[in-house]
């Protein structure tokens, strides 16, 4: 018999929104850290749209977007003169923006959700050691008090950034390098004019075209800015040690997404650090107007890292966030993908935990995670070494433009090649809408029989069950077409052990008295034709969304054993 669960280890942002959602899931865990604290610094401030729409399904986007500010671009100076500025300028159908949040911000919106679980953040309590049983992991925990315990989980999830030792237990490779940049960043108020919500990016290149002075400013607030700049040469630090050796939890100094810091120091007025003398020196080469920064929070110096794991589990063992992946600190890729992370795996492990899953759905997670992380990885590296492509690239226009936003605010992340992704049926005729194993998009304009407002689609998704969404057009309104629907969420039911919602959404040209005879406190109308604009669905289809938000099959026409039987993919 175990003593819980689950022991999550790390309460950064991905620990805690993994335990957040174990929790929501029904799912019994522990979250430990070694810390006696959390860490106050803004430390990874980015937050992606795909993020945000995470951060809705686990019903803490409200909280979030009281303290996030937007980033609406970037200004851009290359050698002092002004480049086209970007746009992060998303499609409208996309709810949720670019945005920052200072990391300590993120980590006390996501300690007061999992709080409403009933679960604290145990600290300061350190991971000493694993070892791997076939029934169970024994973990070794040491306490403040000198005390050591002894606790048995069915699972051990590592979110113990870069140095993890839930991955070293795991026997799980972190091949990478280090890139020769050394960075110094900054928690800083400027008193310039430039344009709210704006990031400013101003480059200097030597005469072989090479970038040799750099400084990006990212607003965090009212004339609050986080601050990257390259360090001196002279004040160059030796190259940091891989991930792999030293010690054996990240150190309070790592730097944003994790990285391995090398001579960190995170207090103000640091010898180490920036202090306000060294920051506003390099404003006075390379802002665009004068300025003084003041009320130094925080300051730290790091070099940039890029690792990757072989894989994501080992028998019970398994890691995310830093621990599995660490990369160039650009557009706030790192934390997102951990967040992420923790979001695929949670509603995974809750399912086999609780019986309705065979262990085997749990290779899933590394089947999924793995791709997304490689091409983040190998992204944000390419980026980080064509620093002269800055302001002159496809982000200032054009169909590649978009394509390479949507790919940055990461709702381009897909499973096309999952076990639990169904094959497109070969007689649909559309190809249009979310395909298989892709994000399932928002849409407003959806009215129900008990609501006096119109709701969006994620409020149905707004749960940690499946759902499935049942077209009905003219033919599947009423009669034998609604019934062959009602069967086919009824066999959706039983096959996903009544973890599953289903919904009958009619088309906007079906009359409002049409309606199926047991789904009818289920009926949704798409009243504004969004779902139609975002889905293409055909009359009698049926739409499966996975509790994370990716489609898992379409089926036309929908018919209760073709459903059923994709739905024993994932449910025993």
């Amino acid at each position: 018999m175990t003593d819980t669960d689950v022991l999550v280890v790390g309460a950064g942002p991905v620990g805690l929104t993994l335990a957040a959602e174990l929790r929501r899931h029904g799912v019994d865990c522990r979250i430990v850290d070694r810390l006696p604290d959390p860490q106050p610094h803004a430390k990874a401030i980015g937050i992606v749209p795909r993020t945000l729409e995470v951060w809705d399904t686990m019903g803490l986007v409200d909280r979030v977007l009281d303290e996030a500010v937007p980033h609406l671009g970037q200004i851009v100076y290359i050698d002092g003169k002004a480049r086209p500025q970007v746009e992060l300028s998303l499609p409208p159908e996309v709810p949720y923006p670019f945005a920052t949040l200072p990391q300590c911000t993120t980590e006390r919106l996501l300690t007061e959700h999992l709080a409403r679980f009933g679960t604290e953040v145990e600290r300061p309590v350190e991971l000493q050691a694993v070892e791997v049983r076939p029934d169970a992991v024994q973990a070794v925990l040491a306490h403040p008090d000198a005390r050591t315990e002894r606790l048995s989980a069915r699972y051990i999830v590592g979110c113990d950034g870069a140095h993890s030792l839930v991955r070293k237990a795991a026997g799980l490779t972190f091949d990478g390098d280090a890139l020769p940049e050394l960075y110094m960043i900054g928690d800083v108020e400027l008193d310039w004019e430039l344009p709210a919500g704006y990031s400013m990016r101003s480059v200097n290149l030597d005469e072989n075209g090479e970038m040799d002075d750099m400084l990006v400013c990212i607003p965090m607030g009212a004339r609050r800015y986080w601050l990257s700049m390259l360090r001196p040469n002279s004040q160059a630090a030796p190259a940091a040690p891989a991930p792999g050796t030293g010690t054996t939890a990240t150190t309070a100094a790592t730097a944003e997404n994790g990285n391995t810091p090398d001579d960190t120091t995170l207090g103000s007025g640091s010898a180490k650090g920036p202090d306000l003398g060294q920051i506003q020196a390099v404003l006075d080469r390379l802002a665009p107007e004068v300025t003084t920064a003041s009320a130094l929070r925080w300051s730290s110096a790091f070099r940039t890292s890029h690792r990757l794991v072989d894989r994501y589990r080992n028998g019970r063992l398994f890691v995310a966030g830093d621990a599995a992946h660490i990369n160039p600190p650009i557009g706030g890729q790192g934390l997102n993908t951990g967040v992420q992370d923790a979001h695929n795996l949670a509603w995974k492990l809750a399912l086999v935990v609780r019986g309705l899953a065979e262990e085997d759905l749990l290779d899933t997670y590394h089947a999924e995670r793995h791709p997304v992380a490689q091409e983040m990885v190998n992204r944000t590296v390419q980026h980080a070494r064509n620093v002269r492509q800055v302001g002159s690239g496809p982000l200032n226009g054009g169909a590649q433009a978009e394509m390479m936003l949507l790919r940055q605010a990461q709702l381009l992340v897909s499973y096309p090649d999952s076990p639990l992704t169904a094959a497109q049926a070969e007689n649909r005729a559309s190809e249009a809408g979310p395909a298989a194993g892709h994000r399932a998009p928002d849409c407003r304009g959806l009215v129900s029989d008990l609501a006096a407002y119109p709701r969006r689609l994620f409020d149905l998704l707004r749960t940690p069950r499946h759902v499935l969404l049942l077209f009905a057009g003219p033919e599947h309104a009423s009669g034998r077409g609604a019934e062959q629907l009602e069967a086919c969420a009824s066999a959706a039911q039983r096959a996903a052990h009544g973890l599953l919602d289903a919904y009958f959404i009619t088309g906007a040209d079906v009359p409002q008295d049409a309606r199926p005879v047991g789904l009818r406190p289920s009926r949704v109308r798409d009243a504004a034709g969004e779902f139609r604009d975002a889905y293409a669905p055909q009359d009698g289809e049926a739409i499966l969304i996975r509790p994370d938000g990716y489609v898992s099959g379409r089926f036309h026409p929908a018919t209760p054993e073709r459903v059923a039987e994709h739905l024993r993919h994932t449910f025993v």
